[in-house]
């Protein structure tokens, strides 16, 4: 029988539940264990004795004492493992290794064209994350983490339909990797990530949020009651492909029927200022126009905000979130994306659900993606049942 099927034995029966206390970081002793889970004293010393074993706690010194010996407290050590989490884009992709917290321990970036193909991608994520690896030989490699550009059945891991992923339709990306990785790989839309990275890094507190990502496409990542929501297949958040509703102050003819991402992605707006005469061909390009004050790109980066905000209003009338935050490469021309956003839905959506809705840009940045992927991947490894498997070995 193998280590993940075995039994567990009493003594580490519920260990993972007990575990999951400390996740929150504070040191606890065994008999505050005990008071607050009503457990056994000689239950929960085998549960924590069984998690010292592994390296999931370790000793955090003595608490004070209220007469005869201090007691002995315990806490949860990030240290006991790392998971490496991947961030693949249609241009770049980032690889970094972080700890059981989700702290990034080491990353790099580099260049790469997600046309190439899977083979072809994922081979120098291999190769990266096993030159990252190498540095914390010294502790396991609990799972792996990976977002990619495009739909994603979560289920299997497998991109479906990807309209900028040449060759990747199908593809089955855990099973390649665990060749190299034999560890649990989790795959998920990039978005969705980003929506996890940026809430785990600057809004932790708030169980409503949407992430969206203005590039060379459009998506959006939503978090709803504090869960990530994927919808039945795995296509919630493709706010891309929405039509964008006709408003009578906008440049566009009213039988314009075209979605979200061919009226206001990177790609959508290379075209539209090359086609003014400016040198424009890629997202990189619209924004270093923008930041070089051309009044053209300008105004045409404000009219995609707007069109974001015709069709982020109805999302906000439906779903009520407390925080709308942009990113993507667009939003990195400065707040004319945003303004526009901004305007729009402030104007457009109902008074009760933007009272107290923040609309705001990303702070994290590159690093959203890959904390994301390792939030992902940790969600899998230190949940209840995992941690009991472990427990058990």
């Amino acid at each position: 029988m193998s280590d993940r099927t075995r039994p567990t034995t009493p003594s580490t029966s519920g260990a993972g539940e007990l575990f999951q206390i400390f996740r929150d970081g504070r040191a606890r002793t065994r008999s505050e264990l005990g008071e607050s889970t009503g457990l056994a004293r000689s239950t929960v010393a085998a549960r924590v004795e069984s998690l010292l074993a592994v390296g999931l706690l370790r000793p955090a010194g003595e608490a004070a004492s209220t007469g005869g010996r201090p007691p002995a407290r315990v806490e949860f050590n990030p240290a006991a493992g790392v998971v490496l989490a991947v961030d693949i884009g249609a241009s770049h992709a980032t690889v970094a290794v972080a700890d059981l917290a989700g702290t990034i321990l080491s990353s790099a970036t580099e260049a790469i064209d997600v046309a190439d193909g899977p083979e072809a991608v994922l081979g120098a994520i291999e190769a990266e994350g096993a030159r990252l690896l190498d540095a914390h030989r010294s502790v396991p490699l609990l799972g792996v983490g990976i977002g990619l550009p495009g739909p994603v059945e979560h289920a299997s891991g497998r991109p479906t339909n990807p309209p900028i992923m040449p060759g990747w339709d199908r593809f089955d990306v855990p099973g390649h990797l665990h060749e190299s990785f034999p560890v649990p790989i989790l795959v998920d839309n990039d978005v969705n990530l980003l929506a996890l990275g940026e809430r785990a890094s600057s809004w932790p507190a708030v169980d409503d949020l949407i992430f969206v990502k203005v590039s060379t496409g459009i998506g959006a990542g939503v978090i709803s009651g504090g869960s990530l929501q994927r919808g039945a297949q795995g296509s919630a958040g493709d706010m891309g492909h929405v039509q964008v509703p006709y408003s009578h102050d906008s440049p566009r003819q009213p039988g314009d029927e075209r979605d979200l991402e061919a009226v206001a992605s990177g790609s959508a707006l290379a075209l539209q200022l090359s086609e003014a005469g400016l040198a424009a061909s890629s997202s990189r390009d619209v924004v270093e126009l923008v930041r070089a004050g051309d009044a053209t790109a300008v105004a045409a980066v404000r009219q995609a905000g707007r069109e974001v905000g015709e069709v982020l209003a109805t999302v906000v009338n439906l779903l009520n979130p407390s925080v709308i935050i942009i990113g993507g490469s667009i939003s990195r021309a400065g707040e004319h994306l945003l303004a526009g956003v901004r305007e729009v839905v402030y104007r457009r959506s109902i008074p009760l659900a933007t009272q107290h809705l923040s609309i705001v840009s990303s702070n994290t940045g590159e690093t959203a993606g890959v904390l994301g992927a390792a939030i992902l991947v940790l969600h899998r490894v230190l949940d209840a049942p995992s941690v009991d498997a472990l427990a058990a070995r």
